[in-house]
Protein backbone atom coordinates (compact mmCIF):
# COMPACT_ATOMS: atom_id res chain seq x y z
CA UNK A 1 0.00 0.00 0.00
CA UNK A 2 1.92 3.00 -1.26
CA UNK A 3 -0.31 5.64 0.33
CA UNK A 4 -0.88 4.05 3.72
CA UNK A 5 -0.07 6.43 6.53
CA UNK A 6 -0.15 6.49 10.30
CA UNK A 7 -3.22 8.71 10.48
CA UNK A 8 -5.22 6.38 8.24
CA UNK A 9 -4.32 3.35 10.37
CA UNK A 10 -5.11 5.29 13.52
CA UNK A 11 -8.61 6.30 12.44
CA UNK A 12 -9.90 3.19 10.69
CA UNK A 13 -11.94 0.81 12.86
CA UNK A 14 -9.79 -2.07 14.06
CA UNK A 15 -10.30 -5.36 15.85
CA UNK A 16 -8.14 -7.30 18.27
CA UNK A 17 -9.21 -10.93 18.44
CA UNK A 18 -6.18 -12.26 20.32
CA UNK A 19 -5.20 -10.22 23.36
CA UNK A 20 -4.37 -11.63 26.80
CA UNK A 21 -5.57 -9.65 29.77
CA UNK A 22 -2.63 -10.66 31.96
CA UNK A 23 -0.19 -9.54 29.27
CA UNK A 24 -1.83 -6.18 28.65
CA UNK A 25 -1.79 -4.20 31.88
CA UNK A 26 -0.76 -0.58 32.04
CA UNK A 27 2.74 -0.55 33.50
CA UNK A 28 1.81 2.23 35.93
CA UNK A 29 -1.13 0.16 37.16
CA UNK A 30 1.06 -2.90 37.70
CA UNK A 31 3.41 -0.85 39.87
CA UNK A 32 0.58 0.77 41.82
CA UNK A 33 -1.24 -2.52 42.50
CA UNK A 34 1.98 -4.31 43.45
CA UNK A 35 2.73 -1.63 46.04
CA UNK A 36 -0.83 -1.78 47.37
CA UNK A 37 -0.84 -5.58 47.67
CA UNK A 38 2.74 -5.95 48.91
CA UNK A 39 3.95 -7.82 45.82
CA UNK A 40 7.67 -7.67 45.10
CA UNK A 41 8.76 -6.41 41.69
CA UNK A 42 12.29 -6.21 40.25
CA UNK A 43 11.75 -2.46 40.00
CA UNK A 44 9.05 0.03 40.95
CA UNK A 45 9.68 2.41 38.06
CA UNK A 46 8.41 2.03 34.51
CA UNK A 47 11.93 2.41 33.10
CA UNK A 48 13.28 -0.18 35.50
CA UNK A 49 10.62 -2.72 34.53
CA UNK A 50 11.18 -2.01 30.84
CA UNK A 51 14.90 -2.63 31.29
CA UNK A 52 14.57 -5.77 33.43
CA UNK A 53 11.31 -7.47 32.50
CA UNK A 54 9.19 -6.01 29.67
CA UNK A 55 11.82 -5.58 27.00
CA UNK A 56 11.85 -4.78 23.30
CA UNK A 57 13.64 -8.05 22.61
CA UNK A 58 13.78 -11.29 24.58
CA UNK A 59 16.48 -13.94 24.58
CA UNK A 60 13.99 -16.80 24.80
CA UNK A 61 10.36 -17.74 25.31
CA UNK A 62 11.15 -18.31 28.98
CA UNK A 63 12.33 -14.73 29.36
CA UNK A 64 9.23 -13.49 27.52
CA UNK A 65 6.98 -15.39 29.92
CA UNK A 66 8.76 -14.12 33.03
CA UNK A 67 6.66 -10.98 33.14
CA UNK A 68 3.45 -12.95 33.59
CA UNK A 69 4.50 -14.05 37.07
CA UNK A 70 4.30 -10.38 38.10
CA UNK A 71 1.11 -9.46 36.25
CA UNK A 72 -0.88 -12.47 37.47
CA UNK A 73 0.28 -11.77 41.05
CA UNK A 74 -1.75 -8.53 41.07
CA UNK A 75 -4.78 -10.20 39.47
CA UNK A 76 -6.15 -12.10 42.45
CA UNK A 77 -8.98 -9.77 43.47
CA UNK A 78 -12.19 -8.53 41.84
CA UNK A 79 -11.20 -4.89 42.30
CA UNK A 80 -7.85 -5.30 40.56
CA UNK A 81 -9.14 -7.40 37.68
CA UNK A 82 -12.10 -5.10 37.03
CA UNK A 83 -9.76 -2.10 36.89
CA UNK A 84 -7.28 -3.84 34.59
CA UNK A 85 -10.05 -4.91 32.20
CA UNK A 86 -11.55 -1.40 32.24
CA UNK A 87 -8.21 0.22 31.43
CA UNK A 88 -7.55 -2.26 28.62
CA UNK A 89 -10.92 -1.36 27.14
CA UNK A 90 -10.07 2.35 27.42
CA UNK A 91 -6.67 1.88 25.77
CA UNK A 92 -8.13 -0.14 22.90
CA UNK A 93 -10.89 2.39 22.27
CA UNK A 94 -8.38 5.27 22.32
CA UNK A 95 -6.39 3.76 19.43
CA UNK A 96 -9.42 3.03 17.29
CA UNK A 97 -10.22 -0.57 18.20
CA UNK A 98 -13.96 -1.03 17.85
CA UNK A 99 -14.18 -4.74 18.60
CA UNK A 100 -11.97 -6.85 20.82
CA UNK A 101 -12.00 -10.28 22.41
CA UNK A 102 -10.13 -10.32 25.68
CA UNK A 103 -8.89 -13.72 26.75
CA UNK A 104 -7.65 -14.93 30.10
CA UNK A 105 -7.39 -18.11 32.20
CA UNK A 106 -9.82 -17.72 35.14
CA UNK A 107 -8.32 -20.67 37.02
CA UNK A 108 -4.99 -18.85 37.03
CA UNK A 109 -6.49 -16.07 39.14
CA UNK A 110 -8.75 -18.07 41.44
CA UNK A 111 -7.95 -18.46 45.13
CA UNK A 112 -9.18 -17.53 48.59
CA UNK A 113 -10.23 -14.02 47.55
CA UNK A 114 -11.67 -14.83 44.15
CA UNK A 115 -13.61 -17.67 42.57
CA UNK A 116 -13.28 -18.76 38.95
CA UNK A 117 -16.73 -17.38 38.20
CA UNK A 118 -16.05 -14.07 39.94
CA UNK A 119 -12.90 -13.52 37.89
CA UNK A 120 -15.03 -13.77 34.73
CA UNK A 121 -17.63 -11.45 36.21
CA UNK A 122 -14.92 -8.92 37.08
CA UNK A 123 -13.53 -8.88 33.53
CA UNK A 124 -17.03 -8.47 32.12
CA UNK A 125 -17.73 -5.60 34.54
CA UNK A 126 -14.56 -3.72 33.62
CA UNK A 127 -15.00 -4.06 29.88
CA UNK A 128 -18.69 -3.19 30.12
CA UNK A 129 -17.83 0.00 31.98
CA UNK A 130 -15.36 1.01 29.27
CA UNK A 131 -17.84 0.12 26.50
CA UNK A 132 -20.75 2.00 28.03
CA UNK A 133 -18.71 5.13 28.73
CA UNK A 134 -17.63 5.30 25.10
CA UNK A 135 -20.90 4.25 23.47
CA UNK A 136 -22.78 6.87 25.49
CA UNK A 137 -20.33 9.62 24.57
CA UNK A 138 -21.18 12.46 22.20
CA UNK A 139 -18.70 11.07 19.64
CA UNK A 140 -20.89 8.01 19.13
CA UNK A 141 -24.24 9.67 19.80
CA UNK A 142 -23.57 12.31 17.14
CA UNK A 143 -22.36 9.75 14.58
CA UNK A 144 -18.74 10.88 14.51
CA UNK A 145 -17.57 7.30 15.06
CA UNK A 146 -19.04 3.82 15.43
CA UNK A 147 -19.69 1.91 18.64
CA UNK A 148 -17.29 -0.36 20.55
CA UNK A 149 -18.12 -3.96 21.41
CA UNK A 150 -16.26 -6.77 23.14
CA UNK A 151 -16.37 -10.44 23.95
CA UNK A 152 -14.52 -12.57 26.51
CA UNK A 153 -12.61 -15.74 25.67
CA UNK A 154 -11.81 -18.06 28.57
CA UNK A 155 -8.58 -20.04 28.38
CA UNK A 156 -8.00 -23.52 29.66
CA UNK A 157 -4.33 -24.38 30.16
CA UNK A 158 -2.58 -27.20 28.34
CA UNK A 159 -0.50 -27.75 31.48
CA UNK A 160 -0.01 -26.19 34.90
CA UNK A 161 1.62 -26.79 38.25
CA UNK A 162 0.79 -26.16 41.91
CA UNK A 163 2.78 -22.91 41.99
CA UNK A 164 0.73 -21.18 39.28
CA UNK A 165 -2.34 -20.47 41.44
CA UNK A 166 -4.07 -21.59 44.64
CA UNK A 167 -6.79 -23.13 42.48
CA UNK A 168 -4.32 -25.34 40.63
CA UNK A 169 -2.57 -26.28 43.87
CA UNK A 170 -5.84 -27.49 45.36
CA UNK A 171 -6.83 -29.34 42.21
CA UNK A 172 -3.51 -31.18 41.93
CA UNK A 173 -3.62 -32.11 45.62
CA UNK A 174 -7.18 -33.38 45.37
CA UNK A 175 -6.54 -35.45 42.23
CA UNK A 176 -3.22 -37.00 43.20
CA UNK A 177 -4.39 -40.41 42.01
CA UNK A 178 -4.75 -39.14 38.45
CA UNK A 179 -2.03 -38.72 35.82
CA UNK A 180 -0.97 -35.22 34.79
CA UNK A 181 -2.72 -35.36 31.40
CA UNK A 182 -5.89 -36.51 33.16
CA UNK A 183 -5.68 -33.63 35.67
CA UNK A 184 -5.14 -31.12 32.86
CA UNK A 185 -8.13 -32.49 31.01
CA UNK A 186 -10.36 -32.48 34.11
CA UNK A 187 -9.45 -28.86 34.83
CA UNK A 188 -10.52 -27.92 31.30
CA UNK A 189 -13.79 -29.81 31.69
CA UNK A 190 -14.55 -28.06 34.97
CA UNK A 191 -13.91 -24.69 33.31
CA UNK A 192 -16.05 -25.60 30.30
CA UNK A 193 -19.03 -26.50 32.50
CA UNK A 194 -18.66 -23.33 34.55
CA UNK A 195 -18.47 -21.18 31.42
CA UNK A 196 -21.63 -22.68 29.95
CA UNK A 197 -23.44 -22.01 33.22
CA UNK A 198 -22.28 -18.36 33.28
CA UNK A 199 -23.41 -17.85 29.70
CA UNK A 200 -26.77 -19.55 30.07
CA UNK A 201 -27.77 -18.35 33.54
CA UNK A 202 -26.09 -14.95 33.77
CA UNK A 203 -25.82 -14.07 30.09
CA UNK A 204 -22.19 -13.02 30.51
CA UNK A 205 -20.50 -12.07 27.21
CA UNK A 206 -18.23 -15.12 27.07
CA UNK A 207 -18.00 -15.74 23.34
CA UNK A 208 -15.23 -18.31 23.07
CA UNK A 209 -13.20 -21.11 24.65
CA UNK A 210 -9.42 -21.31 24.17
CA UNK A 211 -6.50 -23.56 25.04
CA UNK A 212 -3.28 -21.78 25.99
CA UNK A 213 0.08 -22.64 27.51
CA UNK A 214 3.04 -24.74 26.46
CA UNK A 215 2.15 -26.43 23.19
CA UNK A 216 4.85 -29.02 22.49
CA UNK A 217 4.34 -32.14 24.58
CA UNK A 218 0.87 -31.13 25.76
CA UNK A 219 -1.55 -32.12 22.98
CA UNK A 220 -4.95 -30.56 22.48
CA UNK A 221 -6.45 -34.05 22.46
CA UNK A 222 -6.08 -34.12 26.26
CA UNK A 223 -8.77 -31.41 26.31
CA UNK A 224 -11.18 -32.76 23.69
CA UNK A 225 -13.91 -33.52 26.25
CA UNK A 226 -13.99 -29.88 27.36
CA UNK A 227 -14.21 -28.71 23.76
CA UNK A 228 -16.95 -31.22 22.98
CA UNK A 229 -18.90 -29.86 25.94
CA UNK A 230 -18.77 -26.18 24.93
CA UNK A 231 -19.40 -27.21 21.31
CA UNK A 232 -22.73 -28.72 22.37
CA UNK A 233 -23.77 -25.33 23.71
CA UNK A 234 -22.76 -23.35 20.60
CA UNK A 235 -19.80 -21.58 22.20
CA UNK A 236 -17.14 -20.75 19.61
CA UNK A 237 -13.67 -22.28 19.84
CA UNK A 238 -10.14 -21.11 19.23
CA UNK A 239 -6.90 -22.92 20.05
CA UNK A 240 -3.33 -21.71 20.45
CA UNK A 241 -1.69 -23.94 17.87
CA UNK A 242 1.13 -23.90 15.37
CA UNK A 243 3.12 -21.47 17.52
CA UNK A 244 5.63 -23.82 19.17
CA UNK A 245 4.62 -26.95 17.29
CA UNK A 246 3.90 -27.72 13.66
CA UNK A 247 1.02 -28.33 11.24
CA UNK A 248 -0.13 -31.42 13.16
CA UNK A 249 -1.03 -29.22 16.11
CA UNK A 250 -3.26 -27.09 13.89
CA UNK A 251 -4.85 -30.24 12.42
CA UNK A 252 -5.55 -31.51 15.93
CA UNK A 253 -7.14 -28.19 16.91
CA UNK A 254 -9.55 -28.52 14.00
CA UNK A 255 -10.37 -32.22 14.28
CA UNK A 256 -10.35 -32.70 18.07
CA UNK A 257 -11.42 -29.26 19.28
CA UNK A 258 -13.71 -28.04 16.46
CA UNK A 259 -11.66 -24.84 16.21
CA UNK A 260 -13.39 -21.92 14.49
CA UNK A 261 -10.12 -19.96 14.62
CA UNK A 262 -6.45 -20.71 15.16
CA UNK A 263 -4.30 -18.73 17.59
CA UNK A 264 -0.98 -17.84 15.88
CA UNK A 265 -0.73 -20.72 13.36
CA UNK A 266 2.83 -19.57 12.76
CA UNK A 267 4.23 -22.95 11.72
CA UNK A 268 1.39 -23.81 9.38
CA UNK A 269 3.82 -24.29 6.47
CA UNK A 270 6.64 -25.96 8.44
CA UNK A 271 6.85 -29.34 6.72
CA UNK A 272 9.99 -30.22 8.67
CA UNK A 273 8.03 -30.09 11.95
CA UNK A 274 5.65 -32.91 10.96
CA UNK A 275 6.51 -35.91 13.14
CA UNK A 276 3.78 -38.39 12.29
CA UNK A 277 5.44 -41.19 10.33
CA UNK A 278 2.14 -42.00 8.68
CA UNK A 279 2.38 -38.73 6.79
CA UNK A 280 4.34 -39.76 3.71
CA UNK A 281 3.84 -36.63 1.62
CA UNK A 282 4.48 -33.72 3.97
CA UNK A 283 4.12 -31.10 1.25
CA UNK A 284 0.66 -32.38 0.33
CA UNK A 285 -0.30 -32.47 4.01
CA UNK A 286 0.53 -28.78 4.41
CA UNK A 287 -1.13 -27.85 1.13
CA UNK A 288 -4.34 -29.63 2.12
CA UNK A 289 -4.32 -28.14 5.60
CA UNK A 290 -3.82 -24.58 4.34
CA UNK A 291 -6.50 -25.05 1.70
CA UNK A 292 -8.92 -26.41 4.29
CA UNK A 293 -8.35 -23.39 6.56
CA UNK A 294 -8.89 -21.03 3.66
CA UNK A 295 -11.96 -22.70 2.20
CA UNK A 296 -13.67 -23.17 5.57
CA UNK A 297 -12.81 -19.58 6.62
CA UNK A 298 -11.14 -20.78 9.81
CA UNK A 299 -9.49 -17.55 10.90
CA UNK A 300 -5.84 -17.22 11.85
CA UNK A 301 -5.04 -14.79 14.67
CA UNK A 302 -1.60 -13.45 13.70
CA UNK A 303 0.57 -11.67 16.29
CA UNK A 304 3.66 -10.33 14.52
CA UNK A 305 5.68 -8.68 17.30
CA UNK A 306 5.04 -11.51 19.73
CA UNK A 307 6.16 -14.10 17.17
CA UNK A 308 9.37 -12.23 16.44
CA UNK A 309 10.11 -12.02 20.16
CA UNK A 310 9.51 -15.69 20.96
CA UNK A 311 10.45 -17.49 17.74
CA UNK A 312 14.08 -16.72 16.83
CA UNK A 313 13.79 -18.66 13.57
CA UNK A 314 11.64 -15.82 12.22
CA UNK A 315 14.22 -13.13 11.53
CA UNK A 316 11.93 -10.34 10.38
CA UNK A 317 8.33 -9.45 9.59
CA UNK A 318 9.18 -9.84 5.91
CA UNK A 319 10.02 -13.49 6.63
CA UNK A 320 6.87 -14.11 8.66
CA UNK A 321 4.51 -16.73 7.19
CA UNK A 322 1.67 -14.18 7.24
CA UNK A 323 2.81 -13.29 3.73
CA UNK A 324 2.09 -16.81 2.53
CA UNK A 325 -1.19 -16.93 4.47
CA UNK A 326 -2.42 -13.82 2.68
CA UNK A 327 -1.23 -15.14 -0.69
CA UNK A 328 -3.24 -18.32 -0.18
CA UNK A 329 -6.40 -16.44 0.74
CA UNK A 330 -6.58 -17.38 4.41
CA UNK A 331 -8.77 -15.31 6.72
CA UNK A 332 -6.05 -13.43 8.58
CA UNK A 333 -6.58 -10.95 11.40
CA UNK A 334 -3.77 -8.91 12.94
CA UNK A 335 -3.70 -9.01 16.74
CA UNK A 336 -1.54 -7.85 19.64
CA UNK A 337 -1.25 -10.98 21.84
CA UNK A 338 0.20 -9.05 24.82
CA UNK A 339 0.18 -5.27 24.73
CA UNK A 340 2.47 -4.78 27.72
CA UNK A 341 4.83 -7.71 27.25
CA UNK A 342 5.28 -6.98 23.55
CA UNK A 343 5.03 -3.18 23.96
CA UNK A 344 2.52 -2.91 21.15
CA UNK A 345 -1.02 -2.11 20.04
CA UNK A 346 -3.07 -2.90 16.94
CA UNK A 347 -1.96 0.24 15.10
CA UNK A 348 1.70 -0.68 15.59
CA UNK A 349 1.05 -4.21 14.38
CA UNK A 350 -0.70 -2.98 11.24
CA UNK A 351 2.11 -0.54 10.50
CA UNK A 352 4.61 -3.39 10.84
CA UNK A 353 2.56 -5.38 8.37
CA UNK A 354 2.27 -2.74 5.65
CA UNK A 355 5.90 -1.64 5.96
CA UNK A 356 7.23 -5.17 5.50
CA UNK A 357 4.69 -7.09 3.44
CA UNK A 358 3.69 -5.86 -0.05
CA UNK A 359 -0.08 -5.46 -0.02
CA UNK A 360 -2.62 -3.95 -2.33
CA UNK A 361 -5.21 -1.67 -0.79
CA UNK A 362 -7.82 -4.38 -1.38
CA UNK A 363 -5.72 -6.95 0.49
CA UNK A 364 -5.24 -4.57 3.41
CA UNK A 365 -8.95 -3.80 3.58
CA UNK A 366 -9.75 -7.51 3.49
CA UNK A 367 -7.49 -8.07 6.50
CA UNK A 368 -9.18 -5.30 8.48
CA UNK A 369 -12.67 -6.56 7.64
CA UNK A 370 -11.66 -10.19 8.31
CA UNK A 371 -11.04 -9.26 11.93
CA UNK A 372 -14.68 -8.22 12.28
CA UNK A 373 -16.18 -10.97 10.15
CA UNK A 374 -14.23 -13.60 12.08
CA UNK A 375 -15.34 -12.22 15.45
CA UNK A 376 -17.25 -14.37 17.93
CA UNK A 377 -19.67 -11.47 18.22
CA UNK A 378 -21.86 -11.34 21.38
CA UNK A 379 -25.18 -11.02 19.60
CA UNK A 380 -27.17 -12.43 16.72
CA UNK A 381 -25.77 -13.00 13.28
CA UNK A 382 -27.83 -10.07 12.00
CA UNK A 383 -26.43 -7.85 14.76
CA UNK A 384 -22.95 -8.80 13.61
CA UNK A 385 -23.77 -8.18 9.93
CA UNK A 386 -25.13 -4.74 10.72
CA UNK A 387 -22.02 -3.89 12.73
CA UNK A 388 -19.69 -5.12 9.99
CA UNK A 389 -21.54 -2.88 7.53
CA UNK A 390 -20.89 0.10 9.83
CA UNK A 391 -17.21 -0.90 9.96
CA UNK A 392 -16.96 -1.03 6.17
CA UNK A 393 -18.67 2.33 5.79
CA UNK A 394 -16.37 3.93 8.35
CA UNK A 395 -13.32 2.36 6.71
CA UNK A 396 -14.34 3.74 3.32
CA UNK A 397 -14.85 7.21 4.81
CA UNK A 398 -11.34 7.18 6.30
CA UNK A 399 -9.86 5.87 3.05
CA UNK A 400 -11.45 8.72 1.13
CA UNK A 401 -10.18 11.25 3.68
CA UNK A 402 -6.62 9.99 4.17
CA UNK A 403 -5.71 8.03 1.05
CA UNK A 404 -7.30 9.82 -1.91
Amino acid sequence: MKKTNTEFIRYIPKSDLHVHLDGSLRLSTLIELAKKDGIELPSYTEKGLRDKVFKKQYASLGEYLQGFSYTTAVMRSWENIERIAYELGQDAIAEGVRYMEVRFAPQLHAGEQLSVADSVRAVAAGLTRARDEYNESSVVKEGQDIEFYFGIIVCAMRSFNAFMSPYYKGLIGGLSQFSKPEIFGLASQELARRVVKLVQEEKLPVVGFDLAGEEAGYPASDHKDAYEYVHKYFIRKTVHSGEAYGPESIFQAITRCFANRIGHGTHLFAEDMIKDRKVKDKKAYVENLANYLASERIGVEVCLTSNLQTLPEIKSVAKHPVREMIKRGLSVSICTDNRLVSNTNVSKELELLVKNIPLTHKEFKNIIIAGFKGAFFPGTYMDKRNFVRKVINRYDEMAQKYLD
